[in-house]
């Protein structure tokens, strides 16, 4: 196992997020990259055989994964490492019926997906990206990714001339105050459709296909405006989506450097951002479903859940230097300063005081600082795919993520080591021959 320094380890981060505008491109970029590393791909619909010291991986909705490596060890005896993440992000997604036009502009109607923080959508250059689906040459339905990564939208802010009161009491209207221009209308404004766009795009994107029409699509706004390393001293990351790709690619990464004598699981899931409640989901039946096709005897499985262990690992709220009064003061984690545990008394977050054990031991084995996060007693906190993965599977999980500013915003800050740091934890967790799930004393 070759460990990447820290300079190389966030160029690669940069380039996974500015090639995964949506879920679907997340999950076909960590394809490629597992393809690339010999890891064969299952098709749901098709009878499995896996061997031990077999790699592979498998996609359902385009948007969700998981990889897999079939270590040689007894599943019973070892258990699985499993590190789980989210491939979605608060966003602008498009509404189905999306022409407006509006004062002699063409507009996009839009639907605020997850909890965005819509200020940071205005005066920003906006691209299109995700899947449409459309009838092909034998009239069959097919679906594709597209991006038309051009800033080809905005939704510009009112000046303030027209809005006094906009420096101190500002409220948006989702419905109306936050959809993108396209452009000028025509004289004819019935000349352009927004399927013509896509058909276009589609057309550009991949020239050997012949679409037909399109029947529907899936298209997520997003901000063009390169990922990029900043501050006085180059200590940060400002990007788009790093809550939550940044775990993506802390748990890809790792995995590709695991070895075959344990068994090693990524699973990133869509839909957290709205409750995971989907077949793709944490919520849904994705994971439980592999664990089955994995180990079919139920006794079997049980046994090797036990010995199981999951790193739920999704961003933590670093604590924010003008509105420090909004974190407990003894609880507030600082940027490069290492991982953060993610604990709360109402099960928010699933983390246990064994599963903290364990990964404050692997944070002092691969030499990283570790951080601790409660909300305070007098505000609510979010919550992850842990505790929806610990009900479902049953399996013994821990809440981690790297400190972050701005999340939800369209450019999110987090700092340059503690992405390296999570990455060399979960390389140690991945590599421990031990069981994760199964602590002595009991």
């Amino acid at each position: 196992m070759n460990e990447q320094d820290t300079t190389v380890f966030n160029q690669g981060l940069i380039d996974f997020v500015s090639a995964s505008p949506t879920p679907f491109h997340a999950a076909a970029s960590m394809a490629k990259k597992l393809r690339d590393a010999g890891f064969s791909e299952l098709k749901e619909s098709e009878h499995w055989s896996l061997e031990p010291g077999g790699r592979y991986y498998v996609i359902r909705n385009d948007s969700s994964l998981i990889a897999f490596i079939h270590g040689r060890e007894p599943l019973v005896d070892a258990g699985i490492r499993m590190f789980g993440a989210h491939t979605d992000s608060p966003c602008l997604k498009v509404k189905p019926n999306a022409r407006i036009i509006s004062s002699g502009y063409y507009q996009l109607g839009v639907e605020v997906y997850g909890g965005a923080l819509l200020a940071t959508w205005f005066d920003r250059d906006l691209s299109i990206a995700g899947r449409v689906s459309f009838r092909s040459a034998s009239d069959s339905p097919e679906s594709r990714l597209v991006d038309f990564k051009a800033p080809i939208a905005m939704v510009p802010s009112l000046a303030i001339h027209l809005d006094r009161e906009a420096n101190r009491n500002r409220s948006i209207n989702a419905q109306t105050d936050i959809r993108p221009i396209l452009m000028l209308a025509d004289d004819n404004p019935d000349q352009f459709t927004f399927a013509a766009l896509l058909l276009a795009q589609l057309q550009s994107q991949y020239p050997d296909i012949d679409a037909r029409e399109i029947l529907d699509f899936e298209l997520c706004l997003y901000d063009t405006q390169a990922p990029a390393v900043v501050g006085l001293r180059k200590e940060f990351i400002a990007s788009a989506r790093l809550d939550n790709l940044l775990s993506c690619y802390v748990g890809l990464e790792a995995l590709l450097d695991a070895g075959d004598e344990q068994s090693s699981l990524l699973v990133c899931t869509d839909h957290e951002e709205i409750g995971s409640a989907s077949a793709c989901g944490a919520k849904g039946p994705m994971l439980e479903q592999f664990l089955q096709r994995l180990v079919p005897n139920t006794s079997d499985r049980l046994r090797a859940l036990d010995a199981s262990m999951m790193i739920s690992a999704d961003n933590a709220h670093g604590v924010h230097p003008n509105f420090a009064q909004k974190h407990d003061a003894e609880h507030g984690p600082v940027l490069n300063r290492g991982p953060v545990i993610k604990i709360n008394a109402n099960q928010r977050y699933a983390t246990t005081s064994e599963t903290s054990a364990l990964f404050k031991m692997l944070c002092s084995e691969a030499e990283v600082g570790v951080q601790s996060f409660v909300s305070r007693t007098d505000m609510e906190c979010g919550s992850t795919i842990g505790p929806i993965t610990s009900a479902e599977v049953g399996v013994k999980t821990l809440d981690v993520g790297v400190p972050t500013f701005a999340m939800h915003s369209t450019r999110e800050l987090a700092g340059t080591e503690d992405a390296h740091a999570l990455y060399k934890v979960a390389r140690q967790y991945f590599a421990r021959p031990q069981a994760p799930g199964r602590f002595a004393g009991r």
